[in-house]
């Protein structure tokens, strides 16, 4: 595996479908292009094969500007192409391509040496930003995500919406490891295959293509929901879980993801479980200590929530569960002006 890069794109490209795209891109690449302000902005997509909506999004830029000049260099990555063939997440012989970036757990491979290559290219390039786009699998809003509480990422994130997480973990992520280069975010656009997601992406990126430079003021706090992700809940690999099955070691309710961006209660039930003798769910913090007692308890049966919190990511995708987490579990953060 190499990483390609390119200036100029096979015309093919403004109208393929993201399950195609590996005939014209077979390797991750790096599609760099010229605009009117050399400092470029910098997109990913495609880092989950099955979340089509930046790739959209990206192709109604292109077509937007084969006839004028971009306002602003633009380097696009086109990331897991062979996944999105398939239409999944991530092949299973593969790494998560958002867990490849420097400061992942994951020992040295092909696509993280890539990564790295990738970060110290736009490193060189002096960035204006860095805009990752991801859907989620769940029911839940568009909201933008960062890792650094700096004015500048505030307004970038709040330029996408008034709904912002801040979190550190999970670790390798692309936006934590462009966080330390330039403002950086993370953009979850809802659920792949809506139009409402395709539009949000494009009017964002070409706003900020059009933006001379990001405020450095404060975001002011009538204009924000800002929260911090506090947890990171995985279901243990010895577990079984189901949204159907009663046998399984844990049921969960089938309407379990609208509980997504919801602040719930101390005792609301996650899932009915089998064996009261341990809690077969994991909740990890940013530094990756176990804290699992302090948001679960098994009381009758039911694992139930300890303390008030706000979960986010809940999906009824097994396979996602599997290959990511169960949810994230956030409090509210108040800025002061």
């Amino acid at each position: 595996m190499q990483l390609q890069q390119i200036d100029t794109y096979p015309e093919a490209l403004l109208s393929c479908a993201a399950k195609d795209l590996h005939k014209l891109f077979p390797q991750p690449t790096l599609l760099h292009l010229q605009g009117k302000n050399a400092q470029p902005l910098f997109v990913s997509v495609l880092l989950h094969g099955n979340e089509t909506t930046g790739f959209l999004a990206i192709q109604q830029l292109l077509n937007k500007y084969t006839q004028q000049a971009l306002p602003r260099s633009l380097t696009i990555f086109f990331g897991n192409t062979q996944a999105a063939e398939l239409g999944l997440r991530r092949l299973d012989a593969q790494p998560d391509y958002n867990r490849i970036w420097p400061g992942t757990e994951i020992a040295n491979c092909p696509e993280t040496l890539i990564a790295s290559q990738i970060v110290e290219i736009m490193r060189a390039k002096k960035l204006f930003a860095s805009i990752d786009v991801h859907n989620n699998t769940g029911i839940n809003p568009h909201y933008a995500c960062i890792n650094k509480l700096d004015n500048r990422y505030l307004q970038l994130a709040n330029l996408f919406g008034r709904l912002v997480v801040y979190f550190l973990r999970p670790l390798g992520v692309q936006s934590a490891a462009f966080a330390e280069v330039c403002p950086a975010v993370t953009l979850e656009c809802g659920r792949p295959g809506q139009q409402n997601g395709v539009d949000h992406a494009f009017a964002y990126l070409n706003d900020c293509l059009r933006l001379t430079e990001l405020a450095t003021h404060p975001v002011h706090t009538q204009d924000i929901d800002l929260f911090h992700t506090t947890a990171q809940v995985q279901i243990k690999e010895n577990s079984t879980f189901s949204f159907s099955h009663s046998n399984a070691d844990l049921l969960f309710d089938n309407q379990l993801e609208r509980m997504n961006f919801t602040e719930i209660p101390a005792g609301t039930i996650f899932a009915i479980v089998q064996d009261t003798s341990s809690i077969p769910v994991l909740a990890i913090d940013e530094q990756g200590d176990d804290i699992t007692k302090q948001f679960f308890k098994i009381d009758n049966h039911q694992l139930q929530i300890k303390r008030n919190t706000m979960p986010s990511m809940l999906t009824l995708d097994e396979r996602v569960i599997r290959q990511d987490c169960l949810c994230y579990l956030m409090e509210r953060i108040q800025l002061q002006d």
